[in-house]
């Protein structure tokens, strides 16, 4: 079989990849190509913009920068980290190293972290091994967050200095856009694009399914662990953007916005946005995050984003209710002890009482918390109401116009079973990037669980990559559809089992959200 060269042309210049070594033989990555210009100096907060074109050969053989964010979230190994910038509108291609007699399918990975953190260097999200072990190209895009790339300043827009909507949201549209138009030139199919992501990414995988001008860029779709309720109304997108120039100009400040507060001038908006630092930016940020929680607002993270009636015209679950999102085919799903790692090593949850806020009655209360064990009561409510419950939802919805395919992921090594922590939140991204022979995952794989690992990779890795081939993860996975609610749980082996939970599904329903899922 013909092997394929590592210079390529896109529609913006030549781009030389680098041949895998080790575990990431037979194949070839491009990394760091720029898919759109440096959004900085007067282009922060604006659309992303194409990129120039270049003369030559453009050397991609590493990752591009990591958007801004604390240090310690970039971290490549021991001691290494990825530099951070405001120019990181990069991404990275992975493909087999041979050259295919028709076009493979193509993966673009959107990746977690809350929409505060994150970067396509982190090390489980290296391509190669999916790319290799399932003949298909796997993308993966970097895109703005925080303050860069989820704040609305758009009200605050004059003739001399435009701000635009979800930057953040546009550039992954963008990044989806180049996938179009120069994925052929690295043997992949534009016709067959499938967009996943984990996490804050599945969030935003719904919410491409929502926007717009996503539509066409992508064939299906999976959502791993998504939160759909992680978006922010405009009135609250307001009130963010307000405190967050009003933090910038004080840093001392302890209060919120009050009612007798003069608004604020666009002008003076427009300059101190502009005279601040990446690292002023991003320690107000930090500031506007405990503003929020302090705030008790009903949108407990300020950066996601923003329904704003036009690019993003509705929430993701109204949106799907309505028969508005696209009619692609869709996998969605969660793990079974989603809420075990927030609880231990990340708290950023609601606790029970704040996720059970709005149950008109005390019996109702009463009635879904009798549905929990006592043990881990807090943290399982807080994970259901934060991701199972509307997962559930969106999917019951989105079935009635799309194939849809609902999971469960149960597997753990022997390792995280015995630690409690079980199949938490993200520990099916080693399955699925194939990740559990690589240094980040080889330990868990090797107390105990060596040929588990192998099997649950497998399984993973088949029903992503024939999903992003066919459109349906496997012929004994049946559809999804609110009188029919078969859902795959993935484990070793796999099985189906028939509205897990449905007890709590329906209770969640009736006393708490009012409307079926």
């Amino acid at each position: 079989m013909a092997v394929m060269d590592t210079v390529v042309q896109t529609a913006d210049g030549a781009v030389d990849g680098k041949r895998g070594r080790g575990g990431r033989r037979g194949t070839i990555s491009w990394r760091g190509i720029p898919f759109a210009e440096p959004p900085v100096g007067q282009y922060r907060w604006r659309a992303p913009r194409p990129v120039a074109p270049w003369p030559g050969v453009r050397e991609c053989y590493d990752y591009g920068p990591a958007p801004v964010q604390e240090k310690l979230f970039t971290a490549r190994g021991a001691g290494r980290f990825q530099p951070r910038s405001e120019d990181c509108l990069t991404l990275n291609v992975f493909a087999p190293s041979t050259v295919s007699v028709t076009p493979r399918p193509v993966m673009v990975f959107n990746y977690g972290g809350a929409y505060i953190l994150g970067g396509t260097s982190t090390p489980i999200y290296d391509g190669s091994y999916l790319a290799r072990a399932r003949d298909v190209i796997v993308v993966t895009v970097n895109y703005r967050f925080g303050p860069f790339g989820f704040l609305d300043f758009s009200d605050y827009s004059t003739d001399d200095r435009r701000f635009d909507t979800n930057p953040g949201l546009r550039d992954m549209v963008a990044g989806l856009e180049w996938v179009k138009r120069n994925i052929a030139s690295f043997g992949g199919d534009p016709d067959r694009v499938t967009v996943f992501g984990e996490s804050a990414g599945g969030s935003a995988v719904l919410t491409l399914l929502s926007t717009p001008a996503a539509e066409g860029l992508f064939a299906g779709a999976i959502s791993q662990s998504p939160a759909p309720d992680l978006v922010v109304s405009k009135e609250n997108a307001r009130l963010f953007a307000d405190e967050f120039v009003r933090l910038l100009m004080d840093p001392t400040r302890r209060r919120g916005p009050e009612r007798d507060e003069p608004p604020l001038d666009p002008a003076v908006v427009a300059r101190v946005l502009a005279g601040a630092s990446a690292k002023e930016l991003l320690r107000t940020g930090n500031k506007l995050i405990g503003f929020t929680r302090g705030a008790r607002l009903t949108d407990p993270i300020p950066f996601a984003p923003v329904i704003d009636g036009e690019y993003l015209p509705q929430h993701p679950l109204e949106a799907a209710r309505d028969g508005n999102t696209m009619s692609v085919p869709t996998i969605i799903g969660n793990n079974k002890d989603e809420g075990e790692l927030f609880a231990r090593f990340w708290d950023i949850l609601p606790d029970s009482e704040q996720a059970l806020v709005g149950l008109g009655d005390t019996d109702d209360h009463d009635l879904l918390q009798s549905l929990y064990p006592v043990k881990r009561r807090d943290v399982l409510i807080a994970a259901d109401a934060t991701f199972w419950t509307p997962t559930i939802r969106f999917a019951g919805h989105h079935s009635a116009h799309a194939p849809t395919y609902v999971y469960r992921f149960d597997y753990a090594p022997l390792l995280l079973r015995a630690s409690g922590i079980g199949a938490t939140h993200a520990t099916e991204l080693l399955a699925v990037f194939g990740t559990y022979r690589d240094p980040i995952g080889v330990g868990l794989a090797a107390a105990g669980s060596w040929g588990s690992t192998k099997r649950i990779t497998a399984t993973m890795q088949s029903k992503w990559s024939w999903f992003a081939r066919t459109g349906r993860p496997a012929p004994d996975w049946p559809r999804y559809s609110r009188d029919d609610r078969r859902v795959m749980v993935l484990d070793d082996p796999t099985r189906i089992e028939l509205d897990p939970h449905g007890d709590r599904r329906a209770a969640w329903d009736r006393v708490h959200l009012g409307e079926p899922g």
